[in-house]
C-alpha cells in the first residue's frame, strides 16, 4: 500500500510533482515581484500626502495582500496548466474566502486606526473623543459582519455544513423563528450599538455619572459600556442602559464645569470679609479659569447661615482639585481668623434649683 504522504498515491508521477512545483513556483514568485513593486511606489505616493490614513491602510493590507496576489497569480496560471488546475481547484473554494476577509479586515482595520491617529491631532478634546467613538463602534461592526460572512463562506464549501443549509432552509419558518427569538438579544445590542455611534449621547473618554457613580468612559462595546471610576473600579454597564435610561454627561459638550462648595457657619459670621478672602484665594490658584467665581449666601436659619462660594475651572479634574483647595483653605481661615463663624455645639447645665431640699 502506499503511503498517503506518497505523489504517486495522488496518481503523480515525479515528473507531474516536478512540474507541479514549477507551476506554482513561477506565478508565485512573479507576484512577489509585482506585490514589492507596487507596494514601494504605494508607500512614496501616501508619504506625500497630508493625511495618515492611507498611511496606516497600505501598512495593514500589504501581508494580506501579498497572498492575495500569489492566489491570483496562481488562478491565471490554473487556466492554462491542468495539473495546476486540478490542485488549485481543491484549495481554491476555501482559499479564496479566507484571502478576501483577511484583505477586508485589514482594510477596515487601517481606515479605523488612520482615522484614530487624525483624531488625537485635534486640540479640540471633545472633537477628538466623538471621532474616536464613532471610528471605534463603526469599525468593531464592520470587522464582526466580515468576519461573519468569511466563516459563512467557508463553512458552505463543506459538504456537510451546506447540507445542514438546505436542510434548515426546507424548514425554514420554525427555524426563522427560533433563530429570530434567540438572536434578539445579540440584535438588540447590535442595533444599539450603531445607535450609539451615530447619536453619541457619549463618548469615550466622557466623565458620566450613572446609578450614583461618576468616572470616566474606557470602552464602548456593542453589549457594554465600560466606566473608570476614581478609584480604579470598572463599571460594566449595559449599553442599552444608555439608551433607555437619564445619566448624567458631564464633558459631552466641553469639560468647563462650575463647581459649588458649601460652608455652614453661625449667622454671626462677616459676609463681606468671607468674599474677600474667598476671591482673593480664588484668583490666586492655577488651576482656575477665570470665567467664573462668586459667594452668595443662599439660606439662612436662626442657628446656621448657608454660604455657597462657586468656581470655574477649564477641566473636571482641575475643577476637583479647585473645589478641595478652596475647601481646605476657607475652614483653616475661619479657624485663624473667624472662629466665632464656625458653628460649635453648647450645652447649657442650670445650676440645681435651692427650692429643691435636700434628700432626709
Amino acid at each position: 500500500m502506499l503511503d498517503r504522504y506518497d505523489p504517486r498515491g495522488w496518481g503523480l508521477t515525479p515528473a507531474d510533482v516536478a512540474e507541479l512545483a514549477v507551476g506554482l513556483a513561477v506565478p508565485a514568485l512573479v507576484a512577489l515581484l509585482l506585490h514589492w513593486f507596487a507596494f514601494a511606489i504605494a508607500r512614496r505616493v501616501t508619504a506625500r500626502s497630508q493625511t495618515q490614513v492611507d498611511d496606516t491602510v497600505i501598512e495593514r493590507v500589504r501581508s494580506p495582500a501579498r497572498w492575495a496576489m500569489v492566489a491570483i497569480a496562481v488562478a491565471i496560471a490554473a487556466e492554462t496548466d491542468a495539473l495546476v488546475g486540478r490542485s488549485w481547484s481543491m484549495v481554491a473554494s476555501y482559499l479564496v474566502p479566507a484571502l478576501l476577509g483577511w484583505s477586508a479586515h485589514a482594510l477596515v482595520d487601517g481606515i479605523t486606526e488612520g482615522l484614530e491617529r487624525e483624531a488625537e491631532a485635534s486640540e479640540d478634546p471633545v472633537s477628538v473623543r466623538a471621532r474616536r467613538t464613532r471610528v471605534a463602534i463603526l469599525g468593531r461592526t464592520a470587522k464582526i459582519a466580515i468576519l461573519i460572512v468569511t466563516v459563512s463562506l467557508i463553512l458552505f464549501n463543506i459538504p456537510g455544513v451546506r447540507q445542514v443549509g438546505v436542510t434548515l432552509m426546507a424548514s425554514a419558518g420554525l427555524a426563522a423563528l427560533a433563530v429570530g427569538a434567540a438572536a434578539q438579544p445579540a440584535l438588540k445590542s447590535l442595533i444599539a450599538g450603531v445607535q450609539m455611534a451615530l447619536t453619541q449621547p457619549l463618548r469615550l473618554g466622557d466623565m458620566v455619572k450613572i446609578d450614583g457613580q461618576a468616572g470616566r468612559v474606557e470602552e464602548i462595546r456593542m453589549s457594554f459600556v465600560t466606566v473608570r471610576t476614581w478609584d480604579e473600579r470598572l463599571l460594566v454597564v449595559p449599553t442599552t442602559r444608555f439608551l433607555e435610561n437619564p445619566f448624567e454627561n458631564w464633558s459631552r459638550v466641553s469639560e468647563k464645569l462650575t463647581g459649588p462648595v458649601f460652608l455652614h457657619l453661625d449667622p454671626v459670621a462677616e459676609i463681606g470679609a468671607l468674599r474677600a478672602e474667598f476671591e482673593r484665594f480664588v484668583e490666586a490658584q492655577e488651576e482656575w479659569d477665570g470665567r467664573s467665581a462668586s459667594l452668595l449666601m443662599t439660606d439662612a436659619r436662626p442657628e446656621s447661615v448657608e454660604i455657597r462660594m462657586s468656581v470655574s475651572a477649564a477641566s473636571i479634574d482641575d475643577l476637583w482639585t479647585l473645589r478641595c483647595k478652596l475647601r481646605e483653605h476657607m475652614i483653616d481661615w475661619l479657624r485663624r481668623e473667624m472662629p466665632g463663624a464656625l458653628i460649635r455645639r453648647r450645652i447649657e447645665v442650670e445650676a440645681p434649683s435651692d427650692s429643691v431640699s435636700s434628700p432626709a
